[in-house]
């Protein structure tokens, strides 16, 4: 057996890798605690979500992870199928997240620099 220490951003974990000629799969051991303490959890956003207070009956959701980038619609605006209606930015990419179909927006469930994840809901819409 070997110990190692790796540190992984900014906590310190410290590591037994066993040796063997083993053909199945290594036994999974669960990891030690850090040693330094995580971060504090990032502040909630002070703004709530625009939002009419009412959901549609079509849910607009997050196709990945990422963080709200851009709100392209409002509650109350009419799309077509395919409109951008939020902007998703992961891996440094922009993602439109579009409308499914024809409609109305009737809330917007997410602000600009929220982190989401994937299926998270974004919108709804009639």
């Amino acid at each position: 057996m070997k110990n190692y220490t790796i540190t992984v951003n900014g906590n310190v974990y410290d590591v037994v890798v066993e040796e063997g000629a083993s053909s199945g799969a290594a036994p999974v051991k669960a990891p030690a605690a850090p040693k330094a303490a995580p971060k504090a959890a990032p502040a909630a956003p002070a703004a709530a979500p625009a939002s009419s207070g009412a959901a549609g009956s079509v849910r607009i959701e997050a196709g990945a992870a990422g963080k709200v980038f851009k709100i392209e619609a409002k509650a109350g605006q009419a799309v077509k199928a395919g409109d951008a209606v939020v902007i998703l930015e992961a891996m440094k990419m922009e993602i439109p997240v579009v409308a499914p179909k024809d409609g109305t927006i009737v809330s917007i469930d997410a602000a600009v620099g929220d982190p989401v994840e994937a299926g998270a809901l974004l919108a709804t819409m009639n």
